[in-house]
């Protein structure tokens, strides 16, 4: 399941794992989504926003 941060559109980013003795597998990095109550355009909804979105005041949480 791919979800990304409504705000920034961070998704997951792929890349390789190495190894102490430098063999590569294939691995994935997802973002820390967290699911919060916001205002969206006036009216409270719940979103997917990453936590650097939230902490840097990018999102209006509902109380």
């Amino acid at each position: 399941m791919s979800r990304r941060c409504e705000i920034c559109n961070k998704g997951v980013m792929s890349g390789q794992q190495a190894s102490h003795s430098n063999r590569k597998t294939k691995r994935k990095w997802a973002p820390n989504l967290r699911s919060v109550k916001a205002i969206v355009s006036g009216t409270p909804r719940t979103i997917h926003v990453c936590t650097r979105c939230l902490r840097s005041g990018k999102v209006q949480r509902a109380i």
